[in-house]
């Protein structure tokens, strides 16, 4: 089965995230395959729009944790993981991205919406950014294209509590344009996507890219810090009591770690 689904028509390009029994969280081959799959939109003159949807009752889960902690994606340094391959064609992609959110989106599958030029959410929407909870840091250039979205403190609020945000919040916020009724999401988004695609490629490439410039330098400086923050708290005894944690079905208690030092 294809981790990714791909379809064109009428000048969209359709992509679905395709693992639907794990809340299309993200393994390696769903990495490269969102890679290869905004690449080859980037090339394609017939695509001048792409959605991005989930398929089943959920948009992402994120990272796919029992493959993370099999010590599966990929080895190397950070620059040749699957993840930042797939994060070099996000933040270069210069056609419209929309995206069609619904259920739930977490880690990435909240972060990723950021980097989309038009978001509509479902009414079931639960985002979440859990990277303090997991005593890591914020991924996908996130650090600073929330606040770019949402301004400092709103984004500081979302990141310092891990809470959850429905899709009221996302639409008050700035994070979505509009929400809908989840049966009716992706018929509206696709709807906007053929709108847009009626339009010059060219024009709508040239259009994103100067929206898109003023951001890109500020997105790569945030992208080493995120890198230089992740390696520093990967395996970090945070990190270790969240991951257990979560594989004993309990509530970590970081509390506990003052205590042994």
């Amino acid at each position: 089965m294809d981790s990714i689904l791909c379809t064109v028509e009428d000048g969209v390009m359709g992509l679905t995230l395709n693992r639907p029994k794990k809340k299309n969280a993200f393994n390696t081959a769903q990495w490269l395959g969102l890679h290869d799959a905004l690449a080859q939109a980037k090339q394609d003159p017939s695509v001048g729009v792409v959605v991005l949807s989930g398929a089943g009752q959920d948009f992402s889960a994120g990272q796919d944790l029992t493959e993370m902690l099999s010590g599966g994606g990929g080895d190397g340094s950070p620059e040749e993981h699957p993840f930042f391959l797939a994060m070099k064609e996000l933040y270069a992609f210069d056609k419209p991205l929309l995206a069609a959110a619904k259920g739930v989106g977490v880690g990435f599958g909240a972060t990723c919406l950021f980097h989309c030029d038009i978001v509509y959410v479902g009414e079931s929407l639960r985002l979440r950014l859990p990277f303090v909870s997991l005593g890591l840091v914020p991924e996908a250039a996130s650090s600073y294209m929330l606040q770019a979205v949402i301004g400092y403190q709103r984004a500081a609020e979302l990141f310092f509590t891990a809470e959850w945000i429905d899709a009221e919040r996302a639409v008050s916020s700035g994070i979505a344009a509009r929400s809908f009724p989840d049966d009716e999401l992706l018929a509206a988004t696709w709807a906007k996507a053929r709108e847009i695609a009626q339009w010059p490629v060219g024009s709508l490439q040239a259009t994103k890219r100067t929206l898109r410039a003023p951001h890109l330098d500020a997105i790569w400086a945030a992208e080493k810090v995120e890198q230089a923050g992740m390696k520093a708290q990967v395996g970090s005894p945070e990190n270790v009591e969240a991951i257990t944690a979560f594989m004993e079905k309990r509530k970590p208690d970081f509390q506990k770690l003052l205590k042994k030092n």
